[in-house]
């Protein structure tokens, strides 16, 4: 039996085999391209749904409501589990909050429950991938005490580093300026931005689809030699959107220039993200492993 069972909103973006096969339960987010109708992330709507319309349509997303969380808590606790649940960084959406005060309500009820919330400072697949070395943790029978002490060593090592087909959904999410974002699509420039400790950060853009997608594995190689670390411990993922075969030019590519001997699984980024970046995001995302930390 695991010592501890494991929750997470639906912003990690795991796949849904993967999901079930780990028996990971999900806190789904929501999603509206009327804000109306608010439909349950991968439940209502489809990830492939989402991005065909997205190319015609801005949507907005919610979080999900302490209702949620204790819905999804409350029968873990009735059996006795010692529960971890996995939020999105608190930096991009109320979801850990939720979670907490869903927490205090519960306590007030079961106050011997375990329930640990937890910040990831992630987002998207690297919030996905963080979560893939909690199930190695837990399958391994490591208290949920033991795997805590790991996971604070995990969290600061993750990074993606994306690109974007338009700067238009950055813009019209707040992320950037209007001006900007019109310029830039006139000069046909791409961003290029590194995720880390919950907060997205500009690297820079460049001219030219082909080019954003060559810089970022540079960016990643460059990321290695200055820290030194040993790309062997640890894990990679490709980041896509609505498309494939982009995604899958930019895994061989990089295979080739880092040497990475591991298999680099491939995730789609959901709505939570998806909603800023357009259908159209490549990125590369790495974690440390947790026998390595």
């Amino acid at each position: 039996m695991p010592k501890f069972e494991i929750l997470s909103d639906s912003a990690c973006d795991l796949s849904d085999s993967y999901l079930e096969e780990n028996n990971i339960d999900i806190i789904p987010f929501f999603v509206s391209f009327d804000q109306e109708n608010y439909l349950r992330e991968r439940i209502d709507i489809t990830l492939d749904q989402f991005y065909e319309q997205l190319y015609t349509k801005f949507p907005k997303t919610s979080l999900p409501s302490v209702q949620d969380y204790i819905n999804k808590f409350t029968p873990l606790v009735e059996q006795g589990k010692d529960l971890l649940c996995i939020t999105i960084t608190s930096s991009f959406s109320g979801s850990y909050q939720s979670a907490v005060n869903a927490r205090e309500i519960i306590l007030e009820t079961y106050p011997d429950a375990n329930i640990c919330v937890l910040d990831s400072r992630l987002c998207t697949t690297l919030q996905g991938m963080f979560v893939q070395e909690c199930v190695k943790m837990r399958d391994m029978n490591l208290s949920l005490k033991e795997a805590l002490v790991k996971i604070e060593k995990i969290i600061p090592t993750g990074r993606i580093m994306f690109t974007v087909g338009t700067l238009e959904y950055l813009q019209k999410g707040g992320r950037i300026g209007k001006v900007s974002a019109i310029a830039g699509n006139i000069l046909n420039l791409k961003p290029l931005i590194i995720v880390r400790d919950g907060e997205l950060y500009p690297y820079g853009t460049i001219r030219g689809r082909k080019k954003s997608l060559k810089k970022i594995i540079e960016m990643t190689k460059e990321h290695f030699e200055k820290t030194g670390e040993n790309i062997d411990e640890y894990s990679f993922c490709i980041t896509r959107g609505h498309h494939e075969e982009e995604a899958h030019k930019v895994c061989e590519k990089l295979i080739k220039k880092l040497y990475i001997k591991d298999d680099i699984s491939f995730l789609q980024a959901g709505s939570t993200i998806g909603t800023y970046t357009g259908p159209d995001p490549v990125g590369i995302t790495f974690i440390k492993k947790h026998e390595y930390v």
